[in-house]
C-alpha cells in the first residue's frame, strides 16, 4: 500500500480547503516517516490541530491504536477541514474528505 510509483490525486473537496503545501506534507509524511516503519492499511486518517500556532498532523489507522503526530512549520488555519483521509485503491492514491466518501 501507498507506493510512491502509484498516481497520486487529491478531491476537488480537498484542493479547495487545503493548501497544496499541506497536501505535499501529507504525502511526505507517508514517504518519509510511515512507509516501511509501520504496516499501513489502504485507509489512513489524518487530523489537523493547532499547536502553538502552527500545524499538527495526526496520523491514525482504524482498528489500530497507534497516532503520530507530526509538527509543521506551516501556520495553522481554522479553516483547514478537521480531518482528510488518504485511500490506496490498488492502482492510485487519493486524499479525500471524510464527507465525499461514500457510505
Amino acid at each position: 500500500m501507498f507506493n510512491t510509483n502509484r498516481g497520486r490525486y487529491a478531491t476537488f473537496g480537498v484542493v479547495s480547503a487545503v493548501p497544496g503545501t499541506i497536501i505535499d506534507e501529507i504525502w511526505r509524511i507517508i514517504d518519509r516517516n510511515l512507509q516501511g516503519v509501520l504496516p499501513l492499511t489502504n485507509v489512513l486518517n489524518f487530523a489537523f490541530s493547532n499547536r502553538a500556532g502552527k500545524l499538527t498532523i495526526t496520523f491514525s489507522e482504524d482498528d489500530t491504536d497507534v497516532t503520530i503526530g507530526f509538527d509543521t512549520p506551516y501556520a495553522f488555519s481554522s479553516q483547514l477541514p478537521k480531518t482528510v483521509v488518504a485511500y490506496d485503491d490498488g492502482r492510485s492514491q487519493t486524499i479525500i474528505l471524510p464527507s465525499e466518501i461514500e457510505q
